[in-house]
Formats: structure tokens, sequence, C-alpha cells
């Protein structure tokens, strides 16, 4: 199996930056990707960006944060990061990173999920 724990969130104002992290432990061998999901209070959980884990490391954004997220991965310490610039108050949200077998930006394609981390905007 394999298991995620998300650190990095807290309490911060817009324009400012955070950085978020996911370590992964277990059986990696059977991850082909690692994304990021965010869930805003009373709303779905929804696809924010993704990264490959091996080769060479191939990125994708969702339209909302392409430009001011970066994702990233250190495979010799087995963790991706979500670094995020010039954050709004629409980016408060509660932050899951997950790992699947596959490429994809479903939900229902992710086989391993963190317990998630919360980060909240606000002036």
């Amino acid at each position: 199996q394999v298991q995620l724990v998300e650190s990095g969130g807290g309490l911060v104002q817009p324009g400012d930056s955070l950085r978020l992290s996911c370590a992964a432990s277990g059986h990696t061998r059977s991850i082909y990707s690692v994304g990021w999901f965010r869930q805003a209070p009373g709303m779905g959980r929804e696809f924010v960006a993704a990264i490959g884990w091996t080769g060479r490391p191939t990125t994708t954004y969702t339209d909302a944060v392409k430009g001011r997220f970066i994702i990233s991965r250190d495979n010799a310490q087995n963790t991706v990061s979500l670094q995020m610039n010039s954050l709004e108050t629409d980016d408060t949200a509660d932050y899951y990173c997950a790992a699947t077998s596959g490429w994809s930006m479903m939900e229902s394609r992710y086989e391993w999920w963190g317990q998630g981390t919360q980060v909240t905007v606000s002036s």
C-alpha cells in the first residue's frame, strides 16, 4: 500500500505565498503520478494540479491556478510540493494530495489519499 501525508497549510493574507508538501511512503513503485485536489467550504472536491512520478516531470494545472501555482517533485525524498503564489480568497480550501497508477484529472481515478491540510486566505 501507499501512505500520503500533507503538511504546510495555514492562515495567510491575499497576495501571500504558501508551500504545501506531500510525503509518500510504502509501496511507492505503484505510483505513476501524484495530484493535488482541494475542497472549499460547502463545495465538492476540485482538481488543482498533477505531476508524473517517474521520468521527465510532466505537469498539468487547472485554469484557475495556472501561472500562480507550481507543482514539483523530489524523488530522493519521496515528496511532491505545491508552491502557491499570489493567493486569493477563493483559494481557501482543504488541500489533499493523492496518487494514482495512471494519469488523470478525475478524483475517482486516484487510489491513495492523504488526510488533507487547511489553507485559509483572508485579510
